[in-house]
């Protein structure tokens, strides 16, 4: 299955008006954004856990990055509440599931093969005030490969984003006007999502009340997919 799988193209999805689609597992849903392969894929999608849903154990073979954006999500390791970004590595597992259930935004098999990092933030350490400032920033992760931000955006405040090694965007809070529309579409509501090719460059300005948004760029530079079926 190949959805938006053209990685030099820019892709705009406000993620709210796409369809829930079944997962193998009952009471998990997901909306796909980008995905290559079958059930074993390099993937970004929204997943929906129903209350008391529950995933099977699993290994990440090529890595899980994921934030909270509903609810709380939970496995061995612990509760993981709305704000929560966290990275399981290569080789890390966990039987995943919400007992009350919760939505997050999950990235699959987009790791470099030698990443051992496992950790967890809590975004909301970020203040919503910027105190004068046009863009406060939290760095969220980064190494040879990519680097990972959450920052507030003051209310019409000009943005410019460059992304020479590709980058994506998700909307955590506010609301963000783009200068380029996409597709005919220049807003990016809470959780839209946006897909930057290599060498492109982002301008747009933040809605009123501001916006807060998570940023991902370098990994785009070389496209990882899964290897070993597994």
């Amino acid at each position: 299955m190949n959805v938006n799988e053209d990685f030099t193209q820019r892709v705009l999805i406000n993620t709210a008006q796409l369809a829930w689609q079944p997962s193998p597992m009952m009471g998990v849903d997901r909306r796909m954004l980008d995905r290559i392969g079958g059930e074993v894929a390099r993937a970004t999608s929204i997943v929906r856990y129903a209350p008391g849903s529950q995933f099977s154990p699993h290994v990440h073979a090529g890595g899980e990055e994921f934030i909270v954006l509903e609810g709380t999500f939970q496995d061995e390791h612990g509760d993981f509440p709305a704000g929560s970004y966290v990275r399981n590595p290569p080789t890390s597992q966990h039987t995943p599931g919400a007992s009350e259930g919760c939505v997050i935004f999950v990235k699959l098999w987009q790791f470099a093969p030698e990443d051992r990092t496992q950790l967890c933030h809590d975004m909301h350490q970020l203040p919503r005030d910027t105190a004068g400032e046009k863009c406060v920033s939290l760095p969220l992760f980064q190494d040879a490969h990519e680097e990972v931000v959450v920052q507030q955006w003051a209310s019409n405040t000009a943005l410019t984003l460059a992304a020479p090694q590709g980058a994506e965007v998700l909307v955590l809070e506010g609301d963000l006007r783009l200068d380029q529309p996409v597709f005919g579409e220049q807003d990016m509501p809470r959780h839209g999502w946006l897909r930057l090719p290599v060498g492109d460059v982002l301008t747009a300005r933040s809605g009123e009340q501001g916006v807060r948004l998570w940023i991902k760029r370098g990994h785009l530079a070389q496209i990882r997919l899964p290897t070993d079926g597994k």
